[in-house]
């Protein structure tokens, strides 16, 4: 089922992502942790995409099985980095074979230990020319895209990061799934601005639970997201106080209270990053009884 069509037929919602396992051993302990997560009856499940294809295959396992064996409805990531025609091809042909309906298409990171990679090199350069692509060979599939609340990190300006955006939509996303942030005045603002640029698409808000102190210095460091600055004290606070315990209480009392703000708002849904653990995110979806 497309995933554009489920959006309009339920909101609020949840929606979940998942990371494939690099080795084979570890994937019955996540099919573990998928089955635990069906109890939020999530809207869909997104699987990411190795830098560079590098979990290509198992992207298209994993997937194939959510919605096989689990009856979750995937969305597949598929990213422009080392990608060629051919390659998206026989992909894409892989996806419609094992009846996937739905794909999220990035730029993606550049492949691990590669200097100076450089974009402008490659054949598909951007998420545009990935989007293009799949509308104008297999316009069956429901297409994502993927927006920053805060802007891209390489965007040389606010405004030139939204206009990309709105090009995403322009080329065909139907919908539009945000990176992680933690203050929803940003959503709530990009959202707006990308209406007014004629982007009028379901923007779906990215959730990730801050569970210890550690993950929340990963974020400042890895991921180009801003942690209030009022957040990142009780965090500290709660960490010396009462260590990983109380910090991840806090940590799910904050993401609650920031989803149930953005269903006020009205965001579609939450899109919770699970980090293939399942006890955070089934106490959110408590709280939230969605």
């Amino acid at each position: 089922m497309h995933v554009c069509d489920l959006i309009k037929g339920k909101s609020p919602f949840l929606s979940l992502e998942f990371f494939p396992p690099k080795e084979r051993d570890a994937w019955s302990g996540f099919f573990e942790v998928v089955d635990k997560l069906r109890a939020l009856n999530p809207l869909f499940a997104s699987v990411t995409y190795g830098a560079g294809g590098g979990t290509q295959d198992n992207t298209l396992e994993i997937a194939t099985r959510l919605k096989r064996e689990h009856g979750l409805e995937p969305v597949t990531h598929l990213t422009s980095v080392g990608a060629s025609a051919e390659k998206l091809d026989g992909f894409l042909h892989a996806l419609r074979e094992a009846g996937i309906d739905n794909v999220l298409a990035l730029r993606g990171d550049p492949p691990r230990g590669v200097q100076d990679f450089d974009f402008a090199s490659q054949e598909f350069r951007h998420a545009t020319d990935v989007i293009e692509f799949i509308g104008k060979r297999y316009p069956e599939l429901c297409v994502g895209g993927a927006a920053y609340p805060e802007p891209h990190p390489e965007s040389p300006t606010i405004r030139s990061d939204i206009e990309m955006v709105r090009l995403k939509v322009e080329k065909g996303a139907r919908f539009l799934v945000t990176q992680l942030f933690f203050d929803n005045r940003l959503y709530f603002d990009y959202v707006a601005r990308l209406k007014a640029m004629g982007a009028d698409v379901p923007v779906i808000p990215g959730v990730l639970p801050i569970l210890t102190l550690k993950s929340a210095k990963f974020v400042l460091g890895m991921c180009g997201a801003a942690i209030p600055g009022k957040f990142l004290s009780a965090l500290e606070a709660a960490h010396a106080e009462g260590g990983d315990d109380a910090v991840y209480e806090l940590g799910i009392a904050y993401t609650t209270k920031q989803a149930r703000e953005l269903i006020a708002g009205g965001a579609p849904g939450v899109h919770l990053y699970t980090l293939n653990r399942a006890e955070a995110c089934l106490e959110i979806g408590k709280n939230l009884n969605l």
